[in-house]
């Protein structure tokens, strides 16, 4: 090898050398112009296991090593396996688990939103329902949570997290907020400055393609089939009231284990796959273990960036 050439690759290695830990594939924007970042991670699914338990203290490492810096979390729903059909020892098993590596690995600011499979007991043969903390009870303590919907606000973000999951009826559960949460969004978007703008958290998506794409195939009529439990099915209701706040300008979701990016009527809709990929057993369809990146501009818009960890 000519000297020259030694010497060009020696400065290239030197160069990888300096490259900080934390990876980001964007740069920030200047600080102008940049109001908020944070890391959106949903479907942990952690439960008793070398895997999930590596996989969620990873997935948290890899957060705090950011650059640049995140400044808080979002956790969007289905922090443990499940507990829809768990006993209550089970139930206590993931929760403590989930506490203990979050607690040991994080140092951020955490905002939680209850998902399907933290809600305990509703699938049981025999349902606890005498238990105090049946149903959401049990989530709400456990993520520390004044209430299983709430608003947080963040500069000029107005943050709104919600309650998606409703036991149906009919059997199962269904996604859509229940009358009593719609009364409070209502009032919640009302006092909302209107110079702020507004970002909705769920953990099933409002609106979303990928709701169509779980079961990676059609029906035997060929259609696309989006279940009640995949996706809102108050989208309607919500579509003409989110048209009355022009400020409103993004939606959060988790659940599917898919990733999307959706615009429609001036509202960007984020599906952000999951943590567990497919419950830690690798990547579900096309979409590795990963979480998101979000940047929250002045200006009203943002960016997402999907980061496998």
């Amino acid at each position: 090898m000519k000297r020259k050439d030694f010497l060009k690759l020696s400065s290239a290695a030197a160069g990888l050398s300096l490259l900080p830990e934390a990876l980001t594939a964007r740069e920030a924007a200047p600080a102008a112009r940049r109001s908020l970042r944070f890391a959106y991670l949903t479907d942990i699914h952690v439960k008793p296991g070398e895997v999930p338990e590596k996989g969620m203290a990873k997935a948290l490492q890899h957060v705090q090593k950011l650059r640049p810096k995140v400044d808080f979390i979002i956790n969007g729903g289905d922090s443990i396996m499940d507990a829809l059909a768990a006993t209550a020892e089970s139930t206590q098993t993931q929760w403590d688990l989930f506490n203990k590596i979050l607690k040991q690995e994080n140092n951020l600011p955490v905002y939680p939103c209850i998902g399907n499979h933290d809600v305990y007991g509703w699938f049981q043969k025999n349902p606890d329902t005498s238990n105090p903390l049946y149903g959401k009870a049990w989530a709400v303590k456990a993520l520390q949570m004044s209430e299983r919907y709430y608003h947080f606000n963040k500069g000029k973000w107005d943050f709104i997290v919600l309650d998606s999951t409703q036991l149906n009826p009919a059997g199962g559960y269904i996604g859509k907020i229940d009358d009593e949460q719609l009364v409070w969004l209502k009032n919640k978007l009302a006092e909302i400055p209107s110079d702020h703008y507004i970002s909705i958290i769920s953990h099933i998506p409002i609106l979303s393609i990928c709701s169509g794409l779980f079961f990676n195939k059609n029906e035997p009529n060929g259609d696309l089939k989006i279940q009640r439990n995949l996706m809102h099915t108050d989208f309607l209701e919500l579509k003409k009231l989110f048209r009355q706040y022009p400020n409103l300008k993004s939606c959060l979701s988790g659940h599917i284990h898919l990733q999307d990016e959706l615009r429609y009527l001036d509202i960007s809709y984020y599906c952000n796959g999951a943590v567990s990929g497919a419950w830690w057993k690798g990547a579900y369809q096309e979409f590795q273990p990963a979480y998101a990146v979000f940047e929250y501009f002045n200006d009203g818009t943002c960016t997402r960036e999907m980061v496998p960890y």
